[in-house]
């Protein structure tokens, strides 16, 4: 427990000081709660970039701190409204802290996230234990990003803190950043709403999900993305007047580069595209006399304040186009050095239609699932098939399509143009999902999406307490806006959308505390016959042990056992038997010990193998465990 927390504070610390540092080198003077994505995209470039050099992880290791001291030191009087955003943040911090916690309370132990819902961590593991030594993978060698997988080695060297417990550590701050960030887009707002808006905003349903099955990346990409469009959001609004307004924007990109490699810039760059577009056509129809870039030469101020409130044409313009070529300038430094991986990462598995087609999904993930209210603890089954009657999930599915419309229409009116690019792009890369590519990859394609949907659904609180801030509107306008029929509308949907996600929390299962490479390498060697593995009853009652040796062991016919269950003679049909102490001896006759592999020790049995095998393939427990 204590070295999760530790590892969650380390990186949850560096990412916020290390972005509002570079919000501050770009002009930036109050404090901004786009700064923990930022932080965090930069903490996961910093970590990769040096990892590999001579100590295997002792440079990040001492580099993050150092540079997280100094940048503390550098933002000491330069930041304004420091005590605003640590009233604003504090309980939004401890909520998501606890929500992400559910787990590991549910559970009673920490440990690997996921193990029983997604067999992926299992190769994470692996690849950091040995970048951890200095040694290459498969997923170093496919391309594959393994930013996050730097920043747990860094911890594990600087700290001395375990690769289960680092990857913990570093999904419950991304799991704590995201409501952070997502405060962004509630300037203006009462406490307890800006709180629980930020909250469902930051965890929705779907990204709750991703967390419970320790699907650190796509929690991470779903966060960068959000922040990239409320960055552009920004840049016509408090930042308009800022040279480098948009290199925050950059760094987020940068970010996404070392965390999913060239899928995240698929989203980031659409999003990009589809805002520069909107930003030049909006410039040209607010151009004529009497609009808001014309008029008065004189009313430059006037002009510049109504830019900041509504979103002004910051794109437009020499000044404007200039501001993009530093930022696009930026980016290519930070994102070149991973060229020549991005490439070869495009032929990675995940990206071939006949590849992992379902992966851990038992079908096509319903589109509704992203809107947040979807009453169940695995995302993967269909209405109906849990606790739940499937007339609650239509319900709840209809319920937040008319407030998502409503909020489209409030997005348009209020010239949200960032918000609506992000929306475009996000539905149209599911959209390509879906029809060109497999339900894994279309299922993390609304996950991405999840935040920016109930950021629509929920941005209307936000505009109405604008308008209600604002001179012309008063605040009895502000008052107003807060009350009747919407206002109920939208507190429901953040109760019925946060017990989902709570749910989706309370739901996720806690593997193995600990974690060795030696049961992977050892399937070269027992893929030849069957294998019995005496494993520890509290490893199987308490910690998804059977599912976590079976994929550890997949490819081969694997038996799991308790060792408390062994004995007399052994079971026909078996070649290898696995125990894990090294001095403990299987309570079976004719064996002799083959290989030591610590924890785990193997022993092969002697004389004529008689019988079948009684043991299954992985596949076919894989497919025992999906029905149960």
């Amino acid at each position: 427990m204590i070295a999760t927390y530790a590892a969650a504070l380390a990186v949850f610390v560096a990412s916020l000081v290390l972005g509002q540092a570079a919000i501050a080198l770009c002009g930036g003077r109050r404090w901004s709660w786009l700064s923990p994505a930022i932080g965090l995209g930069l903490v996961c470039a910093i970590c990769w970039a040096t990892v590999r050099l001579p100590g295997h992880g002792i440079v990040p290791a001492v580099l993050v701190p150092v540079l997280t001291a100094v940048a503390a030191i550098y933002l000491r009087r330069r930041i304004e409204s420091g005590g605003e955003a640590t009233r604003a943040g504090l309980p939004v911090a401890l909520a998501a802290l606890l929500a992400a916690s559910l787990p590991f309370i549910a559970e009673g132990h920490f440990g690997i996230l996921g193990t029983g819902f997604n067999p992926d961590m299992s190769q994470h593991l692996l690849a950091t234990d040995r970048l951890a030594e200095g040694h290459g993978s498969q997923l170093l060698h496919q391309g594959y990003p393994l930013g996050p997988h730097a920043v747990v080695v860094a911890l594990n060297k600087g700290l001395g803190i375990g690769i289960v417990q680092g990857f913990d550590g570093l999904t419950l701050a991304a799991a704590i950043l995201a409501p952070l960030t997502a405060l962004a887009a509630f300037p203006a707002q009462s406490q307890w709403r800006r709180t629980t808006a930020a909250l469902v905003v930051g965890l929705p349903y779907l990204v709750a999900s991703y967390y419970a099955q320790g699907a650190f990346k796509e929690l991470i990409q779903a966060l960068l993305v959000l922040a990239f469009v409320l960055a552009l959001r920004e840049s016509t609004r408090t930042w308009s007047s800022l040279t480098l307004r948009y290199v925050p924007a950059a760094l987020l990109a940068i970010g996404s580069v070392y965390v999913y490699s060239f899928p995240g810039l698929i989203w980031l760059g659409a999003i990009a595209v589809i805002w520069a577009i909107a930003e030049h056509v909006w410039g040209k129809s607010a151009s004529p006399a009497g609009g808001v870039a014309g008029g008065d030469p004189h009313s430059g101020g006037r002009r510049e304040a109504a830019s900041e409130h509504m979103g002004g044409p910051a794109a437009t313009g020499p000044a404007g186009r200039r501001a993009l070529s530093l930022a696009g300038l930026v980016f290519l430094v930070g994102a070149l050095p991973e060229l020549g991986r991005m490439i070869d990462f495009h032929s990675f598995e995940t990206f071939d239609p006949n590849g992992p087609g379902l992966g851990n999904l038992f079908g096509q993930i319903s589109p509704f699932t992203a809107l947040g209210i979807w009453p169940s603890g695995d995302f993967r089954l269909a209405p109906g098939n849990g606790a739940v009657p499937a007339f609650l999930y239509h319900l709840g599915a209809a319920f937040a399509t008319v407030l998502l419309i409503l909020g489209l229409r409030r997005a348009w009116r209020g010239n949200e143009r960032a918000v609506l690019a992000g929306l475009a792009s996000v539905a149209a890369l599911y959209a390509a999902a879906r029809l060109g590519g497999t339900p894994y990859t279309a299922a993390k394609a609304l996950e991405i999406a999840a935040p920016l949907l109930t950021l629509t659904i929920l941005l209307p609180v936000s505009l109405r307490a604008d308008q209600g801030a604002s001179p012309a509107g008063g605040a009895a306008a502000g008052r107003a806006a807060a009350t009747g029929p919407a206002a109920a509308a939208l507190v429901l949907y953040l109760l019925a959308a946060g017990a989902c996600s709570l749910l989706a929390f309370a739901n996720a299962p806690v593997g193995p505390t600990s974690y060795s490479p030696a049961l992977t390498e050892l399937r070269p060697l027992l893929a030849a016959g069957s294998t019995l593995v005496l494993a520890p009853d509290s490893l199987l009652a308490d910690e998804q042990g059977e599912r976590y040796v079976a994929w550890e062991l997949r490819g081969g016919r694997v038996c799991i056992e308790p060792e408390s269950a062994a004995g007399g003679r052994p079971p026909a049909g078996i070649s290898f038997f696995v125990t894990s102490e090294p001095s403990q001896r299987p309570p079976f006759s004719q064996l002799r010990r083959l290989r030591n592999a610590d924890p785990y020790t193997v022993w092969e049995r002697r004389g004529a193998l008689r019988g079948p095998s009684p043991c299954p393939l992985i596949a076919e427990r894989q497919a025992r465990a999906g029905a149960d």
